[in-house]
């Protein structure tokens, strides 16, 4: 059986767990280890791991982390019922809106970044049969 953990690097745990609740409902489930949290919202889980600015990510790696924002083929992409609450929590709680597509038909979304340079999107869900 296949299992997908999703784990974000953060500059301090303290403010990652407080950004990812306070804009989207998450809440240490766990601290298994110094600087590692599992958070959790409904049936979603996200770890959480404290990696200090500046360190390579990997041994053979010329790269340092950084947490301005930065550019990732991967992203998170939260489903909501509301928009624009939804981006107005985020907002509120330290990310940062860079775009923001609204559409009836397609159904919205707003493309942003984590306090930690992590982008994101929000996707407005279409009732279905629409």
């Amino acid at each position: 059986m296949l299992s997908i953990e999703i784990c974000i690097d953060v500059s301090y745990l303290s403010a990652g767990i407080g950004f990812y609740g306070r804009a989207f409902g998450f809440a240490k489930h766990a601290e298994p280890y110094r600087g590692v949290a599992v958070l959790r919202a409904g049936e979603a889980a996200i770890t959480l791991l404290e990696k200090p600015e500046h360190t390579a990510p990997a041994p053979n790696t010329r790269d340092l982390r950084r947490y301005q924002r930065h550019w990732t083929p991967v992203h998170l992409d939260f489903h909501v019922e509301d928009l624009k609450a939804a981006l107005a929590r985020a907002v509120a709680a330290g990310a940062t809106q860079e775009q923001l597509f609204e559409s009836e038909e397609h159904g919205s979304i707003a493309f942003c970044a984590d306090p930690f340079g992590n982008g994101f999107c929000l996707l407005q869900r279409k009732p279905l049969g629409t």
